[in-house]
């Protein structure tokens, strides 16, 4: 009886033993048969972007060109504005509109003096309201002149679905933009030394009537997240948490945006998610090292397959286009490397003449289904059409040689 009992223990004993342990390589070998492909993590934001600043792709996008409130990343545009429309060591006189302008303030005061350099790191490190309307005024005359000046340059960077009424974002029905024009507008900016040197500032010291004031930078991911060197915080009840991050780790820099977060917890989480997940599965390439390759391999196998009908020669010479290159370097996700493709468009007959630097065929950066662009294959050299005393001599040519090898049999 004793022995059953054993040997019923056992047997259960081993049953569960088999069970624990199936589940368990179940698990192991479902983690590692699953696919490796690491999806782009959930985030709060109503809006997001992530954009390649080299290429201007974009890496990640969530209702990226949806229009929507903005609130102080609004002052980006305000400061490349100011930037370049005026001196950074003039003296501006403030008014009394713009010393009692609500929101987050640097705390101007009627008529006290300071120059625009100090009012754009008020701008753009506080994120002053206050600088905001004081530097509309002096740049733009008064803040209707100034509004005309941000939608102005909005037009030239092509932001389609921009509209700017205020220098400094609070709520307005006429004032929004999109995640991707909000990246493309930053991307721009900060390719100005004077923006990008400011947004990087983590505090700075302004000097208001001669009287200095010591500030601090609100982007809570300066100096905390390794890369990021800018750029602008924004909060409005209508606009909710916003913030513009750029971020440069080895080859790769990109500009990360997130708009409508609940809370700036949200913002923080949100960004830091996003740029942990490119700089981790993303992959600079260099794409003109990779097109030359390509070309010159295809110039091996098909370079004496040309025929140029009627042409006086058929020294035909190929070069690419490259000044029709977009970039020159672009971020791919590590799951595409094996899919970049280069075709190559060409008919190997042409008709001459062939005029010299003229188009004779394609070649276009494929990855998976995108194609990124596609540029020209030019003929260097000038290949004339063939006159009736080219067919005189080619006969003369032909006999000759006819008549000459007839009489060596």
């Amino acid at each position: 009886m004793k022995m059953k009992k054993f040997l019923f223990f056992l047997f259960i004993f081993f049953l569960i033993f088999q069970i624990s342990f199936c589940n368990n390589s179940y698990a192991k070998n479902e983690v590692k048969n699953s696919s490796n492909i690491v999806k782009p993590p959930i985030i709060n934001a109503r809006h997001a972007i992530v954009l390649d600043r080299n290429s201007e792709v974009v890496l990640y996008g969530k209702k990226e060109k949806d229009q929507c409130k903005m609130a102080s990343t609004t002052k980006i545009m305000t400061a490349i504005v100011v930037i370049e429309n005026t001196n950074l060591k003039d003296i501006v006189t403030v008014s009394s509109k713009a010393a009692h302008t609500g929101g987050s303030r640097l705390g101007l005061i009627s008529n006290c003096k300071i120059t625009v350099e100090d009012l754009l790191y008020g701008l753009m490190l506080k994120s002053g309201n206050d600088t905001a309307v004081a530097l509309a005024e002096y740049v733009g005359k008064n803040l209707e002149g100034f509004a005309e000046l941000m939608n102005k340059k909005a037009k030239e960077l092509n932001l389609q679905s921009t509209n700017f009424v205020t220098p400094h974002g609070l709520d307005n029905n006429n004032h929004y933009t999109t995640a991707y024009d909000l990246a493309i507008l930053t991307n721009y900016a900060l390719k100005n030394k004077t923006f990008s040197k400011i947004v990087k500032t983590k505090s700075y010291t302004i000097h208001i009537n001669n009287k200095s004031k010591n500030i601090q930078n609100t982007n809570e991911l300066l100096g905390n997240l390794e890369g990021v060197y800018g750029v602008k915080t924004g909060f409005t009840n209508g606009a909710n948490r916003c913030l513009v991050t750029s971020c440069k780790r080895g080859n790769l820099d990109i500009v990360c945006v997130v708009l409508g977060c609940d809370t700036k917890k949200n913002r923080t989480k949100d960004s830091m998610r996003l740029i942990n997940y490119i700089f981790n599965n993303f992959s600079v390439i260099n794409v003109e090292e990779i097109i030359d390759l390509n070309f010159l391999k295809w110039l091996e196998d098909h370079n004496k397959s040309f025929y140029i009908n009627k042409g006086v020669s058929n020294n035909i010479k190929l070069e690419l286009n490259k000044n029709e290159i977009p970039f020159s370097t672009l971020a791919v996700n590590k799951e595409d490397l094996d899919n970049i493709d280069i075709s190559i468009s060409f008919d190997s007959f042409h008709d001459a003449p062939l005029h010299s630097y003229s188009k004779v065929g394609s070649l276009a950066l494929n990855i998976g289904d995108v194609t990124y662009f596609e540029i020209d294959i030019l003929n260097i050299n000038e290949i004339k059409k063939k006159q009736i005393y080219h067919y005189f001599i080619d006969l003369i040519f032909n006999y000759s040689y006819y008549f000459d090898n007839s009489y060596k049999l």
